[in-house]
C-alpha cells in the first residue's frame, strides 16, 4: 500500500508540475523574447528622435563614439539623406541577429540589432529556474507522501494484526488509538468485538471444563458396572448384548467429552483428520436401526460410497446422531442418508418422510432454544456448531419434507457407486 500511495502521488504530482510548468517555460520565453524587442524598438525610436531633433537645432549629430558609449551591446545603423551613415559596434553572427528598424518621413533611417544568444542564453536561465522549482515541487510531494504513507499504513498494519490475533483467540483489547477518525472508528469496534468474544470464550470454556470433569466421574463408574454385567456368564444373552451396546454408548459420549475439554483448550480444529465416511454412517446405523424398527420406520443409506472427509470422529457421530435422533422424534417414514460429493464438498443428506419444519420456524431452526417439538432446542444448534468446528457446515436444504445436509471437506480420490441398505 505504502508503494502505491508514493507512486500515485508522484504521478499526481508529475502532471501537475507538467501542466503548468511547461505552458508557464513557454510563456516564459515568449516574454523576454518580446521584452527584448520592445527595448530594441524603444533604442531605435530614441535614436530616431535623437537624430531629427539635431537636423531641427542644427546642433552636432550623434557620433559612432557616443553610441558605443551608450549602446556597448549593440550594433547600430543611422542612414541620414544627403549625409554619411553612421554605424556602431560589431554585427553579430547572421542566424542569432535581432533586429528593429524605424524611419521617419524626413528620411532618417535607423536600424538597431543585438546578438540573440544573449536572450536565449537569459531564457535558458529562466527555465533552469521553473525544472529546479519543479524539482523541489517533486520532492516536496514526495516526502509528504512517504509521510502520509506512514500514517496511514503503520496504522493498517497493526490493526491487521490486532484482527489475525483477534481471529487467532487471543481476544485482548489493543486500546491502540491513530488520530485518524475512521481508523479510530475501526479500532474501537475491533475492542469491543473482542471485548465481548474474550466474555463468550470465557464463558464456554468454563462451560465445557466444568461439564466435562462433572460427567466424567459417574461415566467412568457406569462403564465400570457396564462390564461387570457384561462379564457375568450367567446373564442371559439380551442382558449381554444390550450391556455391550450400553458400554459402546458411554466410550462414545466419553470421546465426546474428550472432545468438548479438547475444544476448550483450543485443540478441536489441530483434531480434524480424514475419516472414512461410511465407517461413521454404518456405527450410526447399527446404533439407531433398533429405535427406528421398534417405531415401525426404516433406515436407508444411498448414494457414493469410498467418500473420505476431514473432520473428527466424535463430532461427525454427534451431528449424524442429532439428525437422525430429530428425524426419528419429529419426522415420519423411511428415513434416507445420502452421500454425495460435488465440488469441494462431501454432503451427507438426512431425510425424512414426516410434514417438515414449520414456515415459522424454518428460518430460527438453528437457533438456540428454539424447539418445533417440545425439546429443548439445543440439538441442532450444538451439531451445527460441532460441524463448523470440523470445518464444514449444516444446512437445512429442503423445508417440506424436512432435509438437513452436512458439507463437509473432500480428502483423496472417492470411490463413486450406488448402493441401497437398510433394514426391510
Amino acid at each position: 500500500m505504502r508503494r502505491r500511495l508514493l507512486s500515485s502521488t508522484l504521478v499526481v504530482a508529475a502532471i501537475a508540475v507538467l501542466l503548468l510548468g511547461v505552458p508557464l517555460g513557454v510563456v516564459v520565453s515568449r516574454l523576454i523574447y518580446d521584452e527584448a524587442v520592445q527595448e530594441l524598438r524603444a533604442e531605435a525610436t530614441r535614436l530616431l528622435g535623437a537624430m531629427e531633433y539635431a537636423r531641427m537645432t542644427g546642433e552636432r549629430p550623434v557620433t559612432a563614439q557616443h553610441l558605443e558609449r551608450d549602446y556597448p551591446d549593440r550594433y547600430i545603423q543611422i542612414f541620414v539623406t544627403g549625409q554619411e551613415p553612421v554605424v556602431a559596434g560589431t554585427a553579430p553572427p547572421e542566424d542569432r541577429q535581432i533586429t528593429e528598424e524605424v524611419q521617419s518621413e524626413s528620411g532618417v533611417y535607423v536600424r538597431v540589432t543585438r546578438d540573440g544568444g544573449q536572450v536565449e542564453a537569459e531564457v535558458r536561465a529562466r527555465l533552469l529556474f521553473i525544472v529546479v522549482l519543479a524539482l523541489a515541487a517533486l520532492a516536496v510531494a514526495v516526502g509528504l507522501a512517504i509521510v502520509q504513507s506512514r500514517r496511514l499504513v503503520l496504522p493498517l498494519q497493526d490493526l491487521g494484526a490486532i484482527a489475525e490475533r483477534l481471529g487467532s483467540g487471543d481476544a485482548r483489547p489493543s486500546r491502540h488509538r491513530y488520530g485518524i477518525p475512521e481508523l479510530d472508528r475501526v479500532a474501537e469496534v475491533l475492542d469491543r468485538s473482542a471485548t465481548r468474544i474474550s466474555e463468550l470464550l470465557g464463558r464456554e470454556r468454563e462451560f465445557a471444563t466444568d461439564a466435562s470433569h462433572q460427567l466424567r466421574t459417574p461415566l467412568t463408574g457406569l462403564t465400570m458396572r457396564l462390564e461387570e454385567i457384561v462379564a457375568a456368564a450367567d446373564q442371559p444373552a439380551v442382558v449381554r448384548e444390550e450391556g455391550e451396546a450400553a458400554i459402546v454408548q458411554v466410550e462414545r459420549l466419553t470421546a465426546v467429552i474428550d472432545e468438548l475439554l479438547a475444544a476448550a483448550r483450543r485443540q478441536r480444529h489441530a483434531q480434524a483428520e480424514p475419516l472414512e465416511v461410511d465407517t461413521i454412517l454404518k456405527q450410526q446405523m447399527t446404533e439407531w436401526e433398533p429405535a427406528f424398527r421398534r417405531a415401525g420406520r426404516r433406515l436407508v443409506l444411498t448414494g457414493e460410497r469410498g467418500l473420505s472427509a476431514l473432520a473428527t470422529e466424535g463430532g461427525l457421530s454427534q451431528v449424524i446422531s442429532t439428525l437422525l435422533e430429530n428425524s426419528l422424534e419429529h419426522g415420519a417414514g423411511t428415513v434416507t442418508i445420502t452421500t454425495t460429493s460435488v465440488e469441494r464438498s462431501i454432503v451427507i443428506e438426512v431425510a425424512d418422510e414426516g410434514p417438515g419444519v414449520p414456515d415459522e420456524l424454518a428460518g430460527r431452526i438453528f437457533e438456540r432454544n428454539v424447539s418445533g417439538g417440545g425439546g429443548t432446542g439445543l440439538g441442532l444448534t450444538l451439531a451445527r456448531t460441532l460441524a463448523v468446528a470440523d470445518g464444514g457446515r449444516l444446512e437445512l436444504v429442503r423445508r417440506c419434507p424436512a432435509a438437513f445436509a452436512v458439507f463437509l471437506r473432500p480428502v483423496g480420490d472417492r470411490e463413486r457407486y450406488r448402493v441401497v441398505s437398510g433394514p426391510a
